[in-house]
């Protein structure tokens, strides 16, 4: 039984993430400038941001609009969250040492899930201030904010996309959280939107539509919090990913010579990487020298054809005899 391959630590950069959407496939590669097209996205989306938090806490204050003002602190959120995927971002893409082995790929989850817990934080900030002046008499909203909130969500709309595009093409889930924050912003603006509208077409004692408007759009920020949480506490955790890529790699490793049977497989992604351990059953009678060779083989085989595995942990063990049924 001899463990033949360890972590590399030469940081190889030409391998494929993996997220949640099944159907996709292993054998792609990320562009080799991922980093940069990352950074290039997520400052994008920082600078939009802060432009946008100012233009709407001045509207929402002149335009005594309580849904813009909650809609400028989700976007004082986004620009938190921008940051946080930032750091995550280059932190990830530091190599290995010899404090982590196995490189510093969890950075990218981490990320993700700090933003989610701020997209909660952030929802219930909104609830608690719409629903805590409910009843209060108020001006109404006045109808240019109603110009105001759609540039903002035509802004975010293209934010949304363009960070979502990218974030596949260099595959962050990061970078994924940092979009749905994005389309996020976009629903408050659009709830914003309908809430001023009513409480302006409905006249006196509509006001309050602006109030319910801001907690229906915490509602949907929640939702998008909880959903985009669990991929990243998954990931944390070492939650085995799509068995769809387990079986690719068994069948990989089948195909060798000598390979009699994949006894085990376990998968782990650590950032935009796979790790795997497999044990291996073989010939009892082979010798040391014979399997090892083999044990090579199945990790640059697997490495070959599937380039999103970043190295491949082999363990020999000997072939069972088979059991004959009983008489």
């Amino acid at each position: 039984m001899i463990p033949v391959a360890r972590p590399s630590r030469t940081p190889h950069f030409e391998v494929k993430f993996y997220s949640a959407p099944p159907g996709r496939r292993y054998n792609s590669r990320v562009p080799p400038n991922r980093l940069q097209r990352s950074l290039r996205a997520t400052f994008l989306g920082l600078a939009a941001n802060v432009a946008l938090v100012v233009a709407k806490f001045l509207a929402g204050i002149l335009g005594h609009s309580q849904a813009l003002i909650a809609d400028a602190v989700e976007s004082l959120a986004d620009i938190f969250s921008s940051v946080i995927v930032w750091r995550g971002l280059v932190v990830a893409e530091t190599p290995p040492d010899d404090d982590h082995p196995y490189g510093h790929g969890k950075a990218e989850p981490i990320a993700a899930a700090s933003v989610s817990v701020m997209l909660l934080l952030a929802a219930g900030w909104i609830a608690f201030n719409a629903l805590h002046v409910l009843n209060e008499p108020r001006l109404p909203p006045s109808p240019f904010t109603l110009v105001i909130l759609i540039g903002v969500i035509a802004v975010k709309e293209i934010l949304f996309r363009f960070v979502l595009h990218e974030s596949a093409t260099v595959e962050s889930s990061a970078m994924e959280t940092d979009a749905w924050h994005h389309r996020s912003d976009a629903i408050t603006s659009s709830a914003a939107f309908l809430g001023i509208s009513i409480s302006l077409i409905g006249g006196k004692g509509y006001e309050e539509a602006d109030n319910w408007a801001a907690v229906a759009a915490a509602a949907v920020i929640a939702w998008n919090g909880w959903r985009l949480l669990l991929p990243a506490v998954n990931e944390l955790m070492d939650r085995s990913p799509d068995r769809e890529l387990v079986e690719q790699i068994r069948a990989v490793a089948g195909t060798i010579s000598g390979v009699d049977r994949v006894e085990k497989c376990f998968v782990r992604k650590m950032g935009y990487q796979f790790f795997v351990d497999m044990h291996l059953e073989v010939d009892p009678q082979m010798t040391v020298q014979h399997s090892h060779r083999i044990g090579h083989e199945v990790k640059n085989k697997v490495r070959a054809e599937i380039p999103s595995v970043r190295d491949v942990l082999i363990h020999i063990e000997p072939r069972k005899p088979e059991t004959k049924p009983a008489p």
